[in-house]
């Protein structure tokens, strides 16, 4: 322990090379696998962007280098529950692997999906005790800390899940907010955390290389639910942790508006789809193409730039947030929720004005045909 102190940098080097190492050299083993198999996507959902099959086994090979690299190299103490960690991850794996290959229903999936939240909420002690008087609420009661902990973490590895819809789009998430942990971790002196996240920021880069445009590979539910379970667990971490640094006052006041900043891509797309279908009359968790990577590619962006576009106004929230530390919580949370809602308004704008355009050119061309 004390020789990966003294030489912290390269151990931070070679967890993320090993992860990304074992992610890499899985991947091909794996398309060999799905293509003699005939393992592919489904090409005849209406929600796909791809016309030809591409496996979607890819978080199969995020999971191997993720446990692989954290059970042989990560350090672990009280603060890290590392057997409830990897028993929720090896249960949405083997769901998230069956959803992959012939499907889950909804109600199924969400119940698995609550059973890992109850196994790291109750039993491995991961939750919220403090929202950091964010609206005026200080320390939560137990139960509350409970359901709000349960509530965050089924939001957030949804919130993952609901964005894998274009090339590279949940990866590079996944890599921003996990990599922002591990700065944020070895901040306060969490080196074990830290070792976590970069553990997953080394499988996701190694599977990013198989995932940009064009595609060879997918993540699928496997990988998407795997990412956005280790990140919540993280977020989860760094709020609780950060308040009881040896006894002392938090090291970091603006932690909630931070995470906030982390995690906002994912959740807001999350929260305004769940909103749209509930008002139109159906099942939130009926699929559609009503995503903003899906409205941003009907604007005419490819797969590339649509990543691009949501990775940097992520970043540049977060960078926001330190910026203006020192303001209340509050208030940042609610300058990165006006940022996404203006956001989404100029998608909005830009998308009917698109639409006037293409009705005023159908009916200019129906006018000639006719005259």
């Amino acid at each position: 322990m004390d020789f990966l102190h003294n030489y912290t940098f390269i151990y931070y080097i070679f967890v993320v090379a090993f992860s990304f190492l074992i992610t890499s050299f899985a991947i091909p083993s794996i398309l060999h696998v799905a293509r003699s198999r005939h393992l592919y996507d489904d090409l005849g959902h209406f929600r796909k962007e791809h016309d030809h099959g591409i496996p979607r086994l890819g978080g199969v090979a995020i999971f191997v280098g993720f446990t692989i690299t954290s059970l042989l190299f990560c350090m672990t103490n009280k603060s890290l529950p590392t057997n409830y960690i990897l028993t929720a991850c090896i249960i949405l794996f083997s769901m998230g692997i069956k959803d992959d290959l012939s499907g889950v229903n909804s109600s199924t999936k969400f119940l698995i999906q609550f059973i890992v939240c109850c196994i790291l909420v109750i039993l491995g002690d991961i939750r919220i005790t403090s929202m950091y008087g964010v609206f005026g609420v200080n320390d939560l009661s137990y139960f509350l800390s409970i359901a709000l902990s349960i509530l965050a973490i089924l939001l957030i590895v949804n919130a993952f899940n609901l964005i894998d819809g274009v090339d590279g789009l949940a990866a590079t998430t996944g890599i921003v907010a996990n990599g922002a942990f591990v700065a944020l971790f070895i901040y306060i002196h969490k080196y074990e955390l830290a070792g976590v996240s970069l553990a997953m920021v080394g499988a996701i880069l190694g599977f990013l290389r198989f995932n940009i445009t064009p595609a060879k590979i997918f993540m699928g539910d496997t990988g998407s639910l795997l990412i956005g379970l280790i990140t919540a667990v993280m977020a989860l971490k760094f709020i609780e942790v950060n308040r009881s640094i040896n006894g002392s006052s938090p090291e970091i006041y603006s932690v909630p508006a931070l995470t906030f900043a982390i995690l906002m891509g994912p959740i807001f797309d999350t929260i305004r789809v769940f909103i749209l279908r509930i008002i139109n009359g159906i099942s939130p968790f009926i699929a559609d193409r009503n995503h903003i990577h899906h409205r941003m590619l009907r604007l005419g962006f490819n797969h590339l730039q649509t990543t691009l576009v949501l990775t940097s106004i992520n970043i540049a929230c977060i960078g926001m947030v330190l910026l203006l530390r020192n303001y209340s919580n509050s208030i940042l949370i609610i300058l990165i929720v006006a940022i996404y809602l203006v956001f989404n308004g100029t998608i909005t704008f830009f998308l009917r004005s698109k639409e006037r355009e293409s009705f005023a050119a159908d009916r200019l061309t129906y006018k000639k045909v006719n005259s």
